[in-house]
């Protein structure tokens, strides 16, 4: 006899006294859970739910919690220095399946939460002042000071994405920004020397880029030809002609 079940999201095929791995279910080492979504048994004749059978259900005892092997989830992009790594443990539980019932199992009603009638607060009558007020002296207003004129601010120019050139990463980037070279429009007219003192200024390790084509292709990104820079760089290999 076996049935088809569905315990923590997934459907399982189990027997009676057979030891199943599950995603991890609330309860303690030693408690008995009950699973009520039997999709099909067979007893010498199958009984297939509609989607579930009524009055079926599977027993079954926590024998322990653990975790499953480590899986390495591993992210990149090209041409922009990402990378990501992650590992994850997936969290188990072993039962052993008890008994396999085939009919007479109601299943556990829904406690319905009663809303609890809100107390009305006791509305107090206002008192009728009988005193009367005294009249208050007249107050001569105050003499307005000249507020001084708000200047509008100026406007600073946003700051371009430089990763868009080829050859050109996060932290080459971020180099240029300290060296005041933030936009596409101030690469594109800035001299290859310069650009180079820059680098190798950051150790030897960028001091080895090439920057000859970084200013053709800020200056395509400057005039928004992006259909022509993408071109350039898929012919292009490593941004270096």
């Amino acid at each position: 006899m076996y049935a088809i079940v569905e315990m923590a999201g997934q459907q399982f095929k189990v027997a009676k006294d057979q030891k199943v791995f599950v995603h991890r279910l609330p309860g303690n080492e030693g408690d008995k859970v009950t699973f009520d979504k039997v999709l099909l048994l067979d007893d010498g004749k199958i009984t297939i739910g509609a989607p579930a059978i009524a009055g079926a259900a599977v027993t079954a005892k926590i024998l322990s919690h653990l975790k499953g092997d480590k899986v390495i989830v591993f992210k990149k992009k090209r041409r922009k220095g990402y990378r990501k790594k992650n590992g994850h443990r997936q969290a188990f539980t072993q039962i052993q399946i008890e008994t396999i019932a085939t009919s007479g199992h109601k299943p556990a009603k829904a406690k319905k939460e009663t809303a609890k009638p809100v107390a009305k607060k006791a509305t107090t009558k206002a008192k009728a002042v009988t005193k009367k007020e005294a009249p208050k002296a007249a107050v001569k207003p105050a003499a307005k000071k000249a507020t001084p004129k708000k200047t509008a601010p100026k406007k600073v120019a946003k700051a371009d994405d430089l990763k868009k050139v080829e050859g050109i990463g996060p932290k080459i980037a971020s180099l240029f920004v300290e060296a005041g070279i933030d936009t596409f429009t101030k690469l594109a007219k800035a001299d290859i020397e310069k650009l180079k003192e820059v680098l190798a200024a950051a150790g030897s390790r960028y001091a080895s880029k090439n920057p000859t084509s970084w200013p053709k292709q800020a200056k395509m990104a400057a005039d928004g030809k992006w259909d022509e820079l993408k071109e350039w760089q898929d012919n292009v290999k490593g941004g270096v002609e």
